[in-house]
């Protein structure tokens, strides 16, 4: 498939897939490097790259990805801020559940779960100077493990960014909806999960044939399977026989036109004013079966 193909599968206004290729840093990059190889095999496609400045506070710096993102941009990519550090320094608080879920189940990944307004602040201003740093102005924040507490949500609200997602969501932060689209995603990390996990990834893409978008989140460790690699593959080929594929970025632009021309009547696209239908981060955790 041409890239034109792939991009334009099914004309203007086509229903929407957003790939994006998580946790990009200097420790993850030759895995990340294998999965846009998997991709590119099927089209030439618009990818959303969530890049982590300080990757679990590791202090080295890569000349290589930075210059591989770099040109990724050049050729219509998008880089979205990936929280600061991806480690939850606060997972020791809390209650029982919630340390279970923060400690083992998210493996201490979901680094804006429970920070509060003024650190969740201080680390969006941080990694957004380490963007500016390399002349980058991301346009979107995800943040790790997809869980975000009240606090970060209220800091959100203040930065400069077009869009977030949580696991279920995708939230236009300005002048845009909120809509429904639970990510596909792979749990590598263990035999079970990659047995289990392309088959909930299909039937997530199924349960969303008739919805506006559809995300695929893929993330380092799964470059290490070729069975998972193979699947992506599969999958990718038919969501682009009826997709057209867009950087996230892109997604919230066009979800925001939708929203501007559907204002003068009710939108399909809204749901309630509250951001996220369960803000908890440990709501969030328990609903959605990988990080």
């Amino acid at each position: 498939m041409s890239p034109t193909d792939a991009t334009d599968a099914a004309g203007a206004g086509a229903r929407m897939v957003c790939v994006s290729i998580h946790d990009v840093a200097p420790a993850t990059w030759a895995d990340c490097q294998r999965l846009v190889q998997a991709i590119r095999a099927v089209a030439d496609i618009p990818l959303t790259w969530l890049v982590v400045p300080h990757y679990h506070f590791r202090p080295e710096r890569s000349a290589a990805m930075e210059a591989g993102l770099d040109a990724a941009l050049a050729r219509g990519d998008e880089l979205a801020l990936h929280g600061y550090s991806h480690l939850d320094t606060e997972a020791d608080k809390g209650g029982l559940r919630a340390r279970f879920l923060r400690n083992v189940y998210t493996r201490r990944e979901g680094e804006f779960a429970a920070l509060s307004l003024e650190e969740a602040r201080r680390r969006l201003g941080l990694g957004l100077g380490w963007f500016a740093e390399r002349g980058w102005t991301p346009a979107g924040f995800v943040p790790p493990a997809w869980l975000l507490g009240e606090g970060a949500w209220q800091a959100l609200r203040e930065a400069p960014f077009a869009y977030t997602t949580t696991f279920s969501h995708f939230h236009c932060l300005r002048d845009g909806p909120t809509i429904k689209s639970p990510s596909m995603v792979y749990a590598a990390r263990n035999r079970s999960g990659r047995w289990l996990s392309p088959k909930v990834a299909d039937a997530t893409a199924a349960m969303l044939a008739d919805s506006p978008l559809v995300r695929f989140s893929l993330h380092p460790p799964d470059a290490r399977y070729p069975e998972l690699m193979r699947h992506t593959q599969r999958v990718l080929e038919k969501l682009l026989a009826r997709r057209s594929a867009v950087t996230k970025a892109e997604c919230a632009r066009r979800l925001a036109g939708a929203e501007s021309v559907t204002s003068g009547g009710p939108s399909s696209l809204h749901l309630p004013s509250n951001p996220d239908p369960s803000p908890d981060p440990v709501r969030n955790a328990a609903s959605r079966p990988w990080c």
